[in-house]
This record gives structure tokens, sequence and C-alpha cells, in this order.
């Protein structure tokens, strides 16, 4: 809004008014007042009358935004001031922990509880003020801030934004992704009452455009230029913009003539703005008498999160202070963190699965590493996180660099490895046989003898294999452990773990606790706790969460161990969708139970044997809409099949397609690497060979895939080999890393008939 020169200067502490900045010279002013003076956006927008004598203009520049003037000093060398005057009755709507010193002083407003998610702040700066909280090193300028300092950030960037004209309940987009800075943003917009409505900057534009209208929101914040000049052309002719804030950058590397009209402001302004405000506020009587406090209530909206889903346009999700705040309140159980673990964050930032963690870790006096899919393994090294809080794919990434080191060592240390891996699945086999983990759906009770003597037999054999099982750690996964850290867990969500790295992960001692949750319930329902890690599962409900599992047709409830359409309720679930009626009494019924839409069963209860741990665990398999119906009539879950074919090396991605066909067929984007190194030992090309021809690549990959899904219920007939991978840039993924089924199926629709015809014919 005020140029890139501008540079904020303290102000005189006797005066009610405030100066926030100064330009160094004439030609530099003129620029400014060249860049504004078209500004003519509602009641809020930036107007000015300017400036000083040189430029033959009025002397004062009126800002149209609410409490703010900017004048300009004598031409001999122009300032301009901003003058910050309370109006009177003006709302400030405050959270009211953490602006508990801004608060009249009578401690009307004051509460020691959290009301609002931004209420955090105070009590983690209180109990770990001088521990580091985040650790950012991978932005420009790199940032480390203490618990203190985060804090006090935060309030100037809650301020910075009441300066700036934004008005509780108002919405905010934010379009960025994970850094310290992003945290600022979220929870300043959190802590003045506004709603701040998140995406990422790989989302497609149009999609981004969708997000800020349906959403109806005033202003953007973006990551850095780059971001925002990627969203110029559409924003400013399809968006109506009061304001626009960089979160990083610098604003002269915006295009020219893309943000005319619209009130720029980088990071630091939107803090020296707050951070004058604050104390102009705090040490003047009357400002603080000539304001109306209100706190924000735990049911008002929070955060307005739309959707990531793998089919259909976003919904907006409406979550509440008090969604969020159980989130933080309850996810100990799953996470016994404690002061000074260190964590690493890399997912979406602004997905709800990151999101709440992150607000939870942080009660805890944790430090948190921002790193980058890119920079994931150096950090994991480096910094050894005690936790990682990541999707499958990540996990899937880490089993095969592993699996890879192995194959590539040498001939003895490769069949040492192989044979101790075999040995420690076996040991923890039976290991979960005796200690009363073993899940099943089997309903009926075992005999106390059978179960006795079950048990007695899985211990002796574990207690054979538990010497070379103590040895391969010594041996084989202590370098493991010293190259990926996760000393204490792994945290997985967005999405299905599948069973093989399940096994591995706790064959090697790398604790993955599977969780389960959705946008629409802020998002964690379900986690296996350290304690009760039941291998194949989500674990039980968290604390104030209930499931139940209903019959799709007539929503009658079903027995543990019947499979149905899994629903859950409690005080995490959302208000519903922004301005979808309908869809929100989809999702929800009256007596608010949230139809998840996956398809699952509840672990029956055993008083002895092999499963008397694991009654009133959540077992999910599959999406309901990812059914595949067959000509046949029979129903086939893609998941079993893609999960299993995943654990060859040679398949990179495979969506499983067939919807009203005779037969299954998939589409497969092959590891080519990989399958070339293969087709050498199987001697179907020469040692020397760079390529392999698409007729032996397909044929090699469909052996491939028979072997590893013999055991499926159903087989796939034909495949489809594609060079591309599936990406979140090209569509194909959500943000979350998970495929978009219906995407995949609609850019191959005349490969994949294609396919079939074929099939038909020979």
């Amino acid at each position: 809004m005020l140029g890139t020169s501008i540079n904020p200067i303290k102000p005189p502490s006797s005066s009610a008014s405030w100066n926030c900045y100064y330009c160094s010279c004439e030609t530099r002013m003129a620029t400014l007042l060249s860049s504004t003076s078209s500004f003519d956006y509602y009641n809020h927008s930036l107007h000015f009358l300017f400036s000083p004598s040189k430029l033959h203009c009025p002397r004062i520049l009126v800002s149209k935004l609410p409490g703010l003037r900017f004048r300009v000093s004598s031409p001999s060398k122009s300032r301009v001031f901003c003058e910050s005057k309370t109006q009177e009755g003006q709302i400030r709507r405050c959270s009211p922990l953490l602006e508990e010193a801004s608060l009249p002083s009578n401690g009307a407003l004051a509460s020691d509880e959290w009301k609002a998610v931004p209420d955090i702040w105070r009590s983690s700066a209180e109990k770990h003020g001088d521990r580091v909280a985040v650790l950012d090193p991978y932005h420009d300028p790199p940032s480390t801030m203490t618990y203190k300092q985060l804090e006090q950030e935060i309030l100037d960037f809650t301020e910075g934004l009441r300066v700036i004209g934004v008005n509780p309940e108002e919405k905010v987009a934010l379009f960025a992704d994970n850094s310290c800075r992003w945290l600022v943003a979220d929870q300043g917009i959190m802590a003045m009452g506004a709603i701040n409505v998140v995406r990422g900057s790989r989302s497609a534009v149009e999609e981004l455009l969708h997000i800020y209208n349906h959403s109806e929101s005033v202003g953007l914040v973006v990551d850095n230029p780059e971001f925002f000049n990627r969203l110029a052309g559409t924003f400013s002719s399809k968006a109506t913009m009061r304001f626009l804030v960089l979160l990083w950058g610098e604003k002269a590397c915006l295009s020219s003539g893309e943000t005319h009209g619209v009130p720029i402001f980088s990071y630091k302004e939107i803090i020296e703005l707050g951070r004058e405000s604050r104390v102009a506020h705090i040490d003047s009587h009357d400002a603080r008498q000539g304001c109306k406090y209100e706190i924000i209530g735990s049911d008002d909206i929070a955060t307005i999160v739309y959707t990531s889903g793998t089919t259909g346009n976003p919904k907006g999700v409406m979550l509440t202070h008090k969604n969020l705040l159980h989130q933080i309140e309850n996810l100990w159980d799953v996470v016994p963190t404690e002061a000074g673990d260190r964590f690493l964050s890399m997912l979406p930032t602004w997905h709800v699965y990151e999101r709440a963690c992150e607000y939870f870790t942080f009660t805890h006096g944790i430090e948190q590493v921002y790193t980058t899919v890119r920079n994931l393994k150096d950090d994991l090294r480096h910094y050894q996180p005690q936790y990682l809080i990541s999707v499958p794919l990540v996990y899937e990434t880490l089993y095969r660099g592993i699996q890879k080191q192995i194959s590539t060592s040498s001939t003895i240390r490769k069949l040492i490895s192989v044979s101790f891996i075999k040995v420690s699945l076996a040991y923890m086999e039976f290991k979960r046989i005796y200690e009363g983990l073993y899940l099943t759906r089997n309903t009926e009770q075992p005999s106390y003898l059978a179960s006795l003597l079950d048990c007695l037999w899985a211990r002796i054999i574990a207690a054979i294999l538990w010497p070379l099982h103590v040895l391969a750690k010594k041996l084989v996964y202590q370098k493991i452990h010293s190259a990926i850290g996760i000393s204490k867990a792994g945290i997985n969500g967005g999405g299905s773990l599948p069973m093989h790295l399940d096994k591995f992960f706790e064959a090697i001692g790398v604790t993955v606790q599977n969780g389960y949750g959705l946008t629409e319930s802020s998002p964690v329902v379900a986690c296996r706790r350290p304690y009760c890690n039941v291998i194949g599962s989500i674990g039980h409900p968290i604390q104030h969460t209930e499931f139940k599992v209903v019959d799709s047709e007539t929503g009658e409830v079903l027995p543990p161990g019947t499979r149905g359409i899994v629903k859950v309720r409690g005080p995490q679930v959302m208000k519903g969708y922004y301005k979808n009626p309908l869809a929100t009494k989809q999702a929800l019924d009256e007596d608010g139970w949230l139809d998840t839409g996956d398809i699952g069963w509840i672990a029956p209860h055993h008083l002895a044997g092999r499963s008397r741990r694991c009654g009133g665990v959540i077992v999910l398999e599959g999406r309901a809409k990812d059914t595949i119906v067959l000509s046949s009539g029979e129903n086939v879950e893609p998941l079993e099949i893609e999960e299993a074919a995943m654990r060859s090396s040679l398949i990179q991605q495979i969506v499983v397609v067939g919807q009203d066909q005779r037969r299954l067929a998939a589409i497969i984007v092959p590891n080519k690497d990989e399958v070339l190194q293969a087709a050498k030992v199987s001697s179907i090309v020469d040692p020397d060979a760079v390529d392999l021809g698409r007729d032996k690549m397909t044929s090699l990959l469909y052996e491939e895939l028979s072997k590893w899904t013999s055991e499926c219920s159903f087989q796939v007939g034909p495949i489809l080999v594609v060079d591309e991978p599936f990406t979140i840039d090209s569509g194909l993924m959500t943000p979350t890393m998970k495929i978009r089924r219906d995407q995949v199926v609609a850019k191959y629709k005349e490969e994949i008939a294609n396919l079939y015809k074929w099939d038909s014919q020979n």
C-alpha cells in the first residue's frame, strides 16, 4: 500500500496518536502517492488527497480505514504519519487470556480458562517462555522464536489487522504454506475475532478463486510475491480485495499493474503497525475506555477449511474454537509429549490434521522445525525428532528408501538384513498374540484353556526368536534409527496405513500410531495409543467421542465385528458447511452424528485370548464412494488391492478401476529404474540396456501385480501403464497426497475404454 521504501518510526510516548511510516526522499514519496491515488474500495479502502507542496497537492492524506489518518510533513523531507485515534464505541473482540493486559482493569472480562484457541499462547509463554518454539531454516530470513517471542508476534499481528480495518467475524483468506509466519498470521486473525479461510499455494488458481469468493473473504494474506503474481491476473478481475499482506518477500517483486488500487502490506509492516498501536492502546486510559470489548466465544467460528476431497468441489467446513480446543485438550493420551521434544512439520500447515496437532503440541513446550519434502531425509538425520506427524505416503517413502539401501548393499549384508527383518516380523507376530493385541473380527469367545495354551505357545516361540531380534537391533536397526530419528513415535493420519508398512516399522522398532479423522471433525476422532497399539486398526476413540457402525441402507446399528458405515459424534464435530445447508443436512443428522462415508467395523470384546485387549478398536476398510461394483453385481474395495500392489518396488502408484465392467483393471505408474533393473536380472533385456520397451514393461508389471495381489479377494485383469506420475500440481493428488481417483479415471477415460475393448477381443 505505502510502497517498499517505507520504514517504521517510534511514536512520542506522550501522544495518543502514533507515526508509523517514514519515506526518505520525495521521489519515493511521489511513487507512493501515484501508487495509491486511485484507491476506492468500499468504506475500508484507502483514498488519498495528497501531498507536499512540491507536488502541488494538499498536505493531508485522508484514509477511509477506520481510525487511521495519513499526513505528509514538510516538503524538505517527506514523512508519512499514520494517526490512530480511538473511535467512540469501537468494538474490540479479544481472546481473553491472550490479551488480558489490554482489557479493562476491572477484570470483568478476564478468564483463566481457554475460551479461544489463541488463549493457549499466554499459558505456553508463562510455562515455556524462553524455550525455542519454532525453527524455520528454509525461509529468508531463517527464523527462530521462543514462546515469549511467538506470543508477542501474534499479539502484534492481531493488532496490526485491527489497524488496517479488519473487523470481527470478517473472513480473511490465508493462502500460504508451512512457516512460522503462517502460524502467526493464522493465530492473529483468530485472536481478533475474524475468521481465517485457509489453503496452500499449490492449489489451482481457479480453486483458490472459488474459495475466496465463496467464503466472502475481504482480504488476502499470501506466502510471497511469486505466488500472488500467479493469482493476480485472475483475482484482479474476479475478486474484490480490501488489502493484501505478503508473509515473505518484497513488495517490489509484485507484478506491476496487477495490484492497482489494493493496499499492500508486508508482514513486517503489519507487525510494526500492531506493535505501535498496542503501546498506544495500553498507555492511554482514554483509548481503552473508548472501546467496547467483546470476548470471543467458544462457539464462534475460528476457521473455514475447504475440504481437499478426492471428488467434487471443496466444501467450506466451519470449525469453532470449541472444536479445536477439544483436540488441544484431549490428544495427550495419544501423543504424551514432553517439553523439549522436537517435531518436524512438513505437511500442509493449513490442513486441519497438521494444524490441530501443532496447536496441541505447542501447549506442551515442544520445539517445531519446519521442513519440506525435499529436505525431509536430511532433516530427519540432522534434527533427530522425537515425533513425526505425517501421512502414509511419507512412511511409504521412508520404507522404500530403507529397502533400496538394503537391496543395493553387498550380497552378505543384504542377506543378513533381510533375514533379520523376517525374524523380527515373526517375533512381533507372536508377541502380539501373547500380549492380547492380535486383531480379529471373530465374535466367538475362546475358551480359557485354549487361550492359555495359545498364549503360552506364542511366548515360547517369541522367547526363541528374541535373541536374534535383539541382535538385529544392534546390527541393522540402530543404523536405520540414526538415519530417521522418530525416537518416540510417528503419527499417521490423512489416509490408510498399508499393513506391510505397519508391520515393517513395528519390526524394526519404530513406533507408528495410526489415527483417523476428517476435516469435519477437527480432525482426530480415533488413534492408537502407545500402550495399546493394535496393528491394522485406527485405535480407540479419543475422549468424549462416540462411534457407531450402521447398515448403509436401513441405518440400523450393527453389532461389533460387522461391516457398515462408520458414524461419529463428539464436541470436535463441525458446525456445518458454509452456505451449504443441504450438504450439512446430508452429513450431520439431528442427533449430531457425522456420516464419515467410510466402511469399517468395531472389534468385538474378548475376555481372554490373543484378542483380549483389542475390544472397541475401530478398523476401516475403505471409502463407501470408492467401492467398485462390477457388472456381476459384486462389490470390490480397491484399497485392499492397491495396498498389496504397493508392496512391489516396481510400482510407484496404482489406481484400480472397473465400475460396471466384468472384471477389474488398473492404471499403473511404474518405478522405471526398478523395472529396468528387474528386467536385467530376469534377462529380459541386456545388462547394458538403458530402456525397456512398452510391451515388455507392461508384461513385467502385470506379472509383478499378479504376484503381490494373489491373496486378495479379486484379481486385476488388464493394466494401463502411464508415464506421468499423479501429483498435486497436475490435480491428480490432494494436498495431503491422496490420489484423486475420479480425476485419474477422467483423465484416462479413453485409454481405459480402449483397454477394456482390447481385453474383450482377446
